[in-house]
């Protein structure tokens, strides 16, 4: 059986999970480059509209409720994590995307912090946001693609077990409230117990793009999953110095 791929782009075609099409708004102020992302989206056989500043933003995403977000930090009337705050209000589940023309990483952390799910920084690719909104849309469990569902729904290290098809997590029978991006990144570990990834591969692969090295993401997704699986507990994610991260069940 084939995979139904989209328009030339050699990707398998990605929708909501019931099948209808994905839907984003674009929030950037110049209405040119609003434009070419919207088109580049539109491609995907997405549902997109843009807003140029925060008022509108809010108006488009009450009136779309989008299931992603490309949000630019720096808008005429506020800025971009005043708008996240007020989206999340609207749409507490949405993906977001951070546009930004700063290269801080206090300002990428910033981002990451105030509820954003990925940044990118100015100048980008298309093809970078539309992978890196491929991969949200995925871990946040809002949208499929043709062999989805395959692996099997539950996974089980020491007293650590995921329900993959629920998105629950519990260590201990305790429940661990996780975002789409923890998710990802605790899945990720978990179907490799005992084995140590690299920043790299670990970017590879819960991320979906490279991050040309910027691995501090790793780290702080690392140090954000230790205070919830690990936190009171004996600890399962550990650090091998130079060559990344591993998770073990706890030796009895």
């Amino acid at each position: 059986m084939n995979t139904p791929r989209h328009r030339g782009s050699g990707r398998p075609a990605l929708t909501r999970t019931d099948g209808a099409p994905l839907r984003v708004l674009v929030v950037d102020d110049d209405p040119d480059l609003a434009e070419v992302l919207s088109g580049a989206l539109r491609y995907e056989g997405w549902e997109v509209r843009t807003a140029g500043d925060g008022v509108a933003a809010l108006a488009e995403a009450r009136a779309l409720l989008p299931d992603a977000v490309v949000l630019d930090v720096m808008l005429p009337d506020t800025d971009g994590f005043a708008v996240l705050r007020s989206l999340h209000a609207v749409r507490p589940d949405v993906c977001v995307l951070f546009l930004t023309a700063r290269d801080a990483v206090e300002d990428r952390i910033a981002g990451i912090t105030a509820g954003g799910d990925d940044y990118v920084t100015k100048p980008f690719s298309l093809e970078e946001v539309v992978a890196r909104l491929r991969g949200l849309l995925r871990r946040a469990g809002m949208a499929r693609q043709p062999g989805d569902g395959e692996d099997g729904p539950r996974l089980t290290v020491g007293d650590l077990v995921m329900d993959e098809e629920a998105r629950e997590v519990t260590r201990a029978g305790e429940l661990i409230e996780l975002s789409p991006t923890e998710f990802e990144l605790l899945r990720l570990l978990m179907r490799n117990p005992r084995r140590v990834l690299s920043k790299a591969q670990i970017l590879d692969r819960v991320w979906s793009y490279d991050f040309g090295g910027q691995a501090h993401v790793v780290e702080l997704y690392i140090s954000y999953l230790r205070k919830k699986v690990d936190a009171g507990r004996p600890p399962m994610i550990h650090t091998v110095r130079g060559a990344g991260y591993v998770l073990k069940p706890v030796a009895r």
